[in-house]
């Protein structure tokens, strides 16, 4: 096995794998209880019951997918990257899609099931490489940094820290509450662990909020922490039962998203991960073709056992700053989400106070990407400062994706430089602009 991960070559043990294995697990391993919350709409209190997604069923698909394309990712990539549904997806996938556009989640599944499919399919002909070569490195910061707005924003709404405001849309909430003292108390712990920089933080951030809320008696403490894995029979296979809902406008658009978002997502900590632990050569990613294979087939794993889009973790970055350097350290993660499907018990503590001082800092996170955008680009800086915006403001990443593609074409050729912009940006401009025509309602 030393030999198959190459530890002698790449100067690494299995105490070491085996440390940044669990180091990434507990980086990420908010994503079980997060995931379940969000996509089940569990702080949307008005929202019908009978139409949520079950988070029981959810959290054995959450569990699985991140075992299946982490442990895969360590065997035949051997990569010390780990996968799990991505923050962000998510959260397009609720709050936008089922939320906003009122398509069932059902629906949603397989639209995320077709775009694994697309995914899987570029990648294996190579076309994946070149359309993300041909979209500006700009609108890609700028995409993830607003999806970082927008979970954040998602964040302060479920604390109530944010409310409703007649006058203004928006406004502070009533800090007198006891859930978003809560939330506020669980964000200050989360940043306090972030700055001092322990594995893990937003994890232990969560674990204590929970504490704290119980003892306040603001959150019902469970009978059990350990049980019996949940029935996952209420999200499996659901995907394939509505394949023929697809093929509307409405969906079309659902599809490309996904498909848009996680191959940013995907590619960006793919690359970021495997630079930080020097396993770049020459610039390029060595296994590039199955580390990508890997990632998108998770995809379609994930929706077909109940989950939204599963992509590379940047938390993986965590493990390998405590020395993961092999593919040994990802299947050792994969192994522990597998091993958390026995903790169940423990979704009933997680309410929307535990559950959003981890959305926020993750939105901190992800928003770090802004300062590399050039802004002193007006052709650049407007496209992407739109796509930035648009997505809190209008609840949605997908339309904050095609303002920033629709403004990208019309700048570069007002300032003269059309030439430069990729033919492919030119064909994504029409397709956005038949989203906004045709494809919302």
């Amino acid at each position: 096995m030393k030999k198959y991960f190459q530890f002698d070559e790449l100067g690494t043990n299995y105490k070491r794998e085996i440390i940044a294995g669990l180091t990434t697990f507990l980086s990420m391993a908010y994503i079980l209880f997060v995931n379940p919350f969000t996509l089940s709409l569990g702080a949307v209190s008005d929202f019908p019951n009978e139409l949520r997604i079950d988070q029981g069923a959810v959290f054995v698909a959450t569990a699985l997918a991140a075992a299946y394309g982490s442990i895969l990712m360590g065997i035949l990539a051997k990569y010390p990257i780990a996968l799990a549904p991505g923050m962000g997806l998510n959260a397009f996938f609720a709050f936008t899609v089922v939320l906003h556009m009122q398509i069932p989640w059902q629906t949603a599944l397989a639209g995320v099931f077709v775009s694994g499919i697309l995914f899987t399919i570029l990648t294996l002909t190579g076309v994946r490489e070149k359309i993300i070569d041909a979209i500006p490195i700009e609108l890609k910061y700028a995409v993830g940094a607003g999806i970082g707005l927008f979970i954040t924003f998602i964040g302060f709404q479920n604390a109530k820290i944010i409310v409703d405001n007649p006058a203004t849309l928006v406004g502070l909430g009533d800090f007198k509450d006891g859930n978003t003292l809560l939330a506020i108390f669980g964000l200050i712990v989360t940043i306090a662990l972030m700055v001092r920089k322990v594995p893990g933080g937003v994890f232990y951030g969560m674990v204590v909020t929970a504490v704290v809320g119980m003892m306040f008696g603001l959150i019902e403490v469970p009978d059990k922490i350990i049980g019996a894995v949940p029935d996952i029979s209420p999200t499996f296979g659901v995907a394939f039962e509505h394949l023929d809902e697809i093929f509307t406008l409405k969906m079309i658009g659902v599809v490309l998203t996904f498909f848009i978002v996680d191959f940013f997502d995907a590619t960006g900590t793919l690359l970021a991960v495997a630079n930080q632990a020097g396993l770049l050569k020459d610039n390029k990613l060595p296994r590039a073709g199955k580390a990508l294979l890997v990632d998108a087939t998770a995809v379609m794993v994930g929706a077909v056992l109940g989950t939204s889009t599963t992509t590379s973790y940047i938390e993986s970055s965590a493990g390998v700053a405590a020395g993961g350097r092999s593919g040994f350290s990802a299947v050792v993660t994969g192994i522990l989400f597998l091993l958390a499907l026995f903790f169940s018990p423990l979704l009933s503590v997680i309410t929307a106070p535990v559950t959003a001082p981890a959305l926020i800092i993750v939105g901190v996170l992800m928003a770090s990407s802004v300062g590399e955008i050039d802004w002193k680009k007006f052709e650049v800086a407007v496209p992407a400062f739109f796509t930035l915006i648009t997505m809190p403001l209008s609840y949605s990443i997908a339309t904050g994706i095609a303002v920033g593609f629709l403004f990208y074409p019309i700048t570069m050729i007002l300032k003269g430089r059309g030439r430069e912009v990729h033919p492919i940006l030119y064909i994504l401009f029409f397709v956005f602009l038949a989203y906004f025509l045709f494809l919302r309602e």
